[in-house]
């Protein structure tokens, strides 16, 4: 059933209307221990007309949101991650705390709290890419339903090459693209995914069966120790692919945004909701090797 679009004549919700709907589709207990996420800035009481989601909180698009005309911008990333002495704007985080709190606009935090989401960050990544029957690559202790990553399957096997390419087309552009690491003419079709950083989970994933595994920010001794050992083992699997850290969380944005206003509408609030267009993968240029 499709829901009914909000009506533009209810009454906006407030800050922490919002919160709450945000924090029951991701609850702050299923965050890691040493994350920050929640209300940055804020205050609770004021209306919200115009929420502006993004992965990362950086100057260009705290500006994106304020033209925007946002009074809430919902980031993946955290701030503040790690604690602070001073919020003042002789640092650069500290200028773009200030600049939102000029403006108005409030900042909210999901990040793993928002990975471990069954829909969450890795169920966004998987959907993009059709994968079916999707299960957590690490369950969260007693919820098997939830946890980081996903595992799921293609409708048909497809070469590596191909899948690549499929991988390619489904995220937004960046320098770095698509790296791939195996035998690019073998079938692959059951995958494994991790949007951000999931060099940590090469266990869960050789458990999981995958034939191949989609991540961001594979370093170069993880990666090379996956592959030495899953030719030693004589099975050649996981293979890897590798994909820019910001593209592969970007695909959650859009989803996140659309259950956020069905919730508030179903409590008879509306809010309009906006995903940035901003790339924020640091990466500007990659120069070709000279073989290629």
């Amino acid at each position: 059933m499709i829901p009914a679009p909000p009506d533009p004549q209810a009454p906006p919700p407030s800050l922490q209307q919002v919160v709450d709907a945000i924090e029951a589709m991701h609850p702050l207990e299923w965050a890691q221990p040493w994350d920050a996420v929640g209300l940055v800035a804020g205050d609770p009481t004021a209306p919200v007309r115009r929420i502006h989601f993004a992965v990362d909180p950086v100057e260009a698009v705290v500006e994106e949101a304020v033209a925007a005309g946002a009074d809430l911008l919902v980031t993946h990333h955290p701030l503040l991650l790690r604690p602070v002495n001073s919020v003042a704007a002789t640092t650069f985080k500290g200028r773009v705390l200030h600049r939102a709190i000029r403006a108005g606009l409030a900042i909210y935090v999901a990040h793993t709290n928002a990975d471990a989401g069954a829909p969450g960050v890795s169920d966004a990544l998987a959907r993009v890419l059709d994968l079916d029957d999707l299960v957590p690559l690490d369950p969260l202790p007693g919820r098997p339903d939830l946890g980081i990553g996903r595992v799921g399957t293609l409708a048909a096997p497809e070469r590596l090459a191909d899948f690549a390419d499929r991988v390619a087309g489904a995220l937004p552009d960046t320098e770095q693209g698509v790296r791939v690491a195996g035998d690019l003419d073998a079938p692959v079709q059951r995958v494994a995914v991790c949007g951000g950083s999931g060099d940590s989970l090469f266990e869960q994933v050789r458990a999981s069966g995958a034939d191949v595994y989609v991540t961001a920010d594979l370093r170069h001794h993880p990666a090379s120790e996956a592959r030495e050992r899953a030719v030693f083992a004589e099975q050649g699997r996981p293979f890897l692919v590798d994909v820019a850290h910001w593209a592969s969380e970007w695909p959650w944005l859009a989803g996140c945004a659309d259950r956020l206003v069905a919730a508030l509408a179903a409590d008879g609030r509306t809010v309009d909701a906006h995903v940035s267009t901003t790339r924020t993968d640091p990466w500007t240029l990659r120069v070709p090797s000279r073989g290629e």
